[in-house]
Order: C-alpha cells, then structure tokens, then sequence
C-alpha cells in the first residue's frame, strides 16, 4: 500500500534506530539504452525535441526500460493532445502532467525527492581565425602572405 505525503527517502538514507520498513533491493547490470521513440510517423516536433532532451537529460540515467515505455506512453498521449485542434480536456492534461511529474522531467520534480542536477559549464573557446592562418602560414613557411597588420 502506497503511503501519503511526500516521497520518502532511499532506504540507505534514512536514519532511524530501527526499520520499520524493509526494501527489497534489485541489482541490475548493464546501462539502460534509450528506445526509439517509435509513436507513430506523424510526430509533432516539439514532441520529438522534447524525447530528443530528456535523453541528453541528467536524469535519464536513471531510467530503466519500463520508465522509457511510460514516458513513450505519456508522449503519445501529449502528441495527440498537441495535434488536436480542438481545445484539449483538462483532465487529459492532468494526466499527462503526473506521469512526467513521475518521469522527473521538471527541475520543481527532481527537487521534491532531493535530486539536484550541477552541470558543469565549459568557457568557450574562441579562436581568432587571423592567428590561426598566422600560425598556419608559418608552419607552411608561407611567407608573409598572411600576416597583415
């Protein structure tokens, strides 16, 4: 039976005197490829974007076959709401905002059971092109031919 209130902790991660609950721990081998998204030919392309990042997502890594099948599911659902002229139900929209609520595809999803993502930024690395050619000259012994002041 599920219990109410917000998502408990891992079970390595709780500190209590005695365990009232025990878990039954599953080890699993291998890394979880990501599918196909496979919904059809006639995909909108926010829907196909939207598979395309959670794949590069921090989180996907934790994701393992059946959580791809359920969010193959919600984005079918999502993708015939999105193709839909017609004002979508409420209720249908709800639906599909707890399983990806599920799928911790939001940063307010992650944070409720404590997962933070850092991703480490990169300076950019720029290039002046006319110290290249420079550089590319002399290597070539090319002369003068590119060195303007």
């Amino acid at each position: 039976m599920a219990t109410t209130g917000p998502v408990p902790k891992r079970s390595d991660q709780r500190v209590r005197n005695r365990d009232v609950n025990v878990i039954d721990k599953v080890q699993a081998f291998g890394v979880v490829k990501k599918p196909a998204l496979g919904i059809g030919d006639n995909v909108h392309p926010i829907i196909q974007d939207f598979w395309d990042s959670v794949g590069e997502s921090a989180q996907s890594r934790y994701y393992e076959p059946s959580d791809w099948q359920y969010f193959r599911v919600a984005l079918y659902f999502l993708n015939n709401v999105v193709k839909n002229t017609a004002k979508p139900s409420a209720q249908m929209l709800t639906v599909i905002n707890q399983m990806l609520t599920d799928l911790l595809v939001a940063e307010g999803s992650r944070r409720r059971v404590r997962m933070e993502i850092e991703r480490e930024q990169t300076k950019d690395n720029v290039v002046n092109i006319s110290d290249y050619f420079r550089e590319l000259a002399n290597k070539n012994d090319l002369g003068d031919m590119f060195n303007y002041q």
